[in-house]
């Protein structure tokens, strides 16, 4: 298949891996909008990105530099026509040390896309660059103007598919991911499956149907989560929508699924968790509501069912996953998968016997 928008560098200097490269990690796993051809961290220099994420090798090399990845990528015929900030740090801001890379990059040509709150179309210097090699700069995150965002119109009621959320315990979860793994699933078992994007990784990775939560106005939230939905079944007519959660209902900084259940209105909810995480990303101190606390709050909200919960398995061992989906099967009463181990075949056989005839 065709990329979208050509060969990308991914910036993910000494955060990959970690929960603050999950923009890199999205990319690396699964992109229509790039061919990745390689990932920027002196921590795992020389080593195969697919390798160091998830113990299965995807021929994307891992480079120290920028100097480095131009002179092993130029001789490959691999030079990148983008270079992708791969980093999703608390407060989106940008590291200073990234400046001189992404200079670096404007120089030669490329062209520059951010998913950070900090623009770098504001910084007249890197504009400068941009502008005299004639290249571009896209600030994901940017907020678009308001006569182009939507408001909540109550379409979303005729929307006669199967609708999934995906939703999380916390933030930096899996979310986006394990939504994708529903989306292709369904695919590979011959329905039409469309995702609804909600964060900038999703659109890096090429979600049609989009909306970036972060960069919107509060008052356009829920309309453009509705029109994002409404188009994919108008102009795809799906079997079924698998809209990407955002943050959690608890997270004390990231309460973005309140938005989902009320606009998106999903006919069921997939819960996210990481059962060896005690507190809440980024803030230590702040400890985890309980899984069945999570799963309440979102049933009395949406008056929806949580039909399954997945597994992140961060921090455990392969023979940890297994017992770990037992033991929350036993808590919740959910049956409990682990898609990014496992697969999603048997979650996704569980789902088709709730798509609409």
């Amino acid at each position: 298949m065709k990329k979208i928008d050509g060969k990308a560098l991914v910036y993910c200097e000494g955060a990959f891996n970690t929960p603050n490269g999950k923009t890199a990690h999205g990319l690396v796993r699964f992109t229509e909008r790039y061919e990745v051809v390689g990932v920027l961290d002196s921590t795992y220099a020389g080593k195969d990105a697919g390798m160091v994420l998830d113990g299965k090798p995807n021929a994307i090399p891992i480079f120290s530099t920028i100097e480095e990845a131009i002179e092993t990528l130029f001789a490959k015929n691999q030079t990148p026509d983008y270079l992708v900030i791969g980093l999703a740090p608390d407060g989106g801001r940008l590291p200073k040390s990234a400046k001189n890379t992404i200079k670096k990059a404007l120089q030669l040509g490329w062209n520059v896309d951010s998913g950070l709150h900090d623009f770098l179309t504001n910084d007249a210097e890197l504009v400068k660059l941009a502008t005299k090699n004639d290249c571009t700069i896209r600030d994901v995150r940017k907020t678009p103007d308001r006569d182009k965002l939507h408001f909540f119109t109550g379409d979303i009621e005729k929307v006669d598919c199967l609708k999934l959320a995906v939703l999380g315990t916390d933030s930096a979860l899996g979310k986006r991911t394990t939504s994708w793994f529903l989306v292709h699933g369904f695919r590979d078992a011959g329905y039409k499956a469309e995702m609804i994007g909600t964060g900038q990784t999703a659109w890096m990775q090429g979600a049609k149907y989009s909306m970036i939560m972060d960069s919107c106005i509060n008052d356009f939230v829920s309309g453009e989560i509705e029109h994002a939905v409404v188009s994919a079944y108008r102009n795809e007519k799906p079997d079924v929508i698998v809209i990407e959660g955002q943050g959690s209902l608890m997270n004390p900084a990231y309460p973005g699924g309140f938005e989902i259940l009320a606009a998106g209105r999903p006919d069921y909810v997939i819960l996210q968790h990481a059962p060896k995480r005690l507190e809440y990303d980024g803030f230590p101190g702040y400890k985890m509501h309980s899984i069945q606390e999570q799963i309440n709050a979102i049933q009395v909200i949406s008056g929806k069912e949580v039909i399954a919960v997945t597994v992140n398995h961060e921090n455990m061992e392969p023979s940890e996953i297994l017992p770990a989906c037992k033991a929350l099967e036993e808590e919740t009463g959910l049956p409990t998968f682990d898609v990014l181990a496992h697969g999603a075949q048997d979650l996704i056989a569980l789902l088709k016997t709730k798509l609409k005839p």
